[in-house]
């Protein structure tokens, strides 16, 4: 049996719907109407007091810069203006040294505290330029006279503390074995304290390491060890090892926190020989030298850095190892898009005889500066590529560099000068 059900037509369901009414009465409608104007007269009053306000101030400002500066500019000359003022009008004699004076006064007292700030910034500057090293270094070093071998163990650090307070340390320590060569002969002399002129002397690295890093501590312990052959024991006198403890950061360089400098001609290593050292300002070495060209073309705003020539000193001749160079120019804070050079077999001589061109961003150039960093790597295994020497040639807004002088006193000509590779 079925049974039928009549549902009613949609034309239907609307008129139902439209005679729906609220829940609420209307006492409480006119309570709700009433708070939201209340409100809406609230906003605008707030907002007509604030508009008041700011003009007040503003204009109470403005008042009050004009009557000092009228103060500062007219005081001297109240006496005879009141004087004259009774008198019928004349022609009043104006002294030009008075006026120069008492405009010097007004400029003085405006721009002293410009001159208070500048100062403040100038020494603020000189102690962020000034950092304290501090922490040591604990190692031992031990040489077996019987296999002609060095052994260096790096134990612990202490003492550290941390540069930044959103990120904590990630220390390691960075060796390098260092060995004594010859001067360098085509670089200009160094002054010492006494004035007379030395030759920078030029270090080989014979042997590069680097322990682990230890995250989250300012006291990490090590333990690595790291060996390797010396072929005469005479060369211990001319060796001297160097540890820089650094700062691993993933996204930008490590930061060298200090260094220790070890000769290891002046210790007794025949035993096992534990030094603990505090750490001290890094300092750069002498590995080699480049011939740098520069030239300068102003109306097309460009800059032309050519690679000429870079004489190092190798300890062996290895037969797939390659050099090539990074330039980067960094011209009034702008940092441009680094260039390569072309990978060229490593040699006691290497020649390049490459030209790099960078498009200068605007003129006049405060501050430019000119990085060439040197790499190594080797083309038959997958190594990583090792850092061979930098130098940098540039101008400050202060300070200027020779090869930088003579470039821009000799425009649309190139000017090739010898720099140091310092690491």
């Amino acid at each position: 049996m079925m049974i039928l059900v009549d549902f009613p037509p949609p034309v239907e369901r609307l008129l139902a719907a439209g005679d729906l009414k609220m829940p609420f009465s209307d006492t409480i409608k006119y309570c709700i109407l009433g708070i939201s104007v209340t409100l809406l007269l609230l906003a605008l009053g707030i907002l007509a007091w604030q508009a008041f306000r700011c003009f007040t101030h503003k204009h109470t400002e403005y008042a009050q810069q004009d009557t000092v500066n009228s103060e500062l500019l007219y005081s001297d000359g109240k006496s005879t203006a009141a004087g004259n003022f009774s008198g019928s009008p004349s022609t009043q004699e104006v002294d030009v040294g008075m006026e120069v004076r008492r405009l010097s006064r007004c400029l003085s007292q405006t721009s002293l505290p410009s001159t208070i700030s500048s100062q403040t910034d100038g020494d603020m500057l000189e102690q962020a330029n000034i950092r304290k090293v501090d922490g040591s270094l604990r190692f031992s070093v031990y040489y077996d006279q019987l296999q002609s071998r060095l052994v260096v163990t790096v134990l612990e650090v202490e003492g550290l503390v941390e540069q930044s307070q959103t990120r904590s340390l990630q220390p390691f320590v960075k060796l390098r074995l260092m060995r004594e060569g010859s001067n360098g002969g085509e670089l200009e002399g160094c002054t010492d304290e006494e004035g007379e002129g030395t030759s920078p002397v030029l270090w080989t690295v014979l042997q590069e390491w680097q322990t682990r890093i230890v995250k989250g501590s300012c006291n990490p312990l090590f333990g690595d060890q790291f060996s390797c052959v010396l072929s005469e024991d005479k060369e211990l006198q001319h060796i001297c090892l160097r540890m820089e403890v650094r700062d691993f950061d993933k996204f930008s360089r490590p930061t060298v926190l200090g260094e220790v400098r070890v000769p290891l001609g002046q210790l007794n290593m025949s035993y096992p020989l534990e030094q603990q050292e505090d750490l001290q300002t890094p300092q750069k070495d002498l590995v080699g030298e480049a011939l740098l060209s520069l030239k300068f073309l102003p109306t097309s705003q460009r800059l032309e850095v050519g690679l000429l020539k870079v004489r190092t000193v190798l300890t062996e001749i290895c037969s797939g190892a390659v050099t090539y160079a990074r330039i980067s120019v960094q011209c009034n804070q702008c940092k441009l898009r680094y260039q390569k050079t072309s990978a060229v077999a490593r040699r006691m001589v290497t020649v390049f005889n490459e030209v790099l061109m960078f498009s200068l961003p605007e003129l006049p150039l405060e501050q430019c500066k000119i990085s060439v960093s040197l790499y190594e790597t080797i083309m038959t295994t997958k190594s990583t590529k090792r850092l061979i020497g930098q130098l940098t040639v540039g101008k400050e807004k202060s300070v200027e560099d020779k090869h930088w002088s003579l470039m821009m006193s000799s425009v649309r000509q190139p000017i090739a000068k010898w720099h140091g590779l310092l690491i």
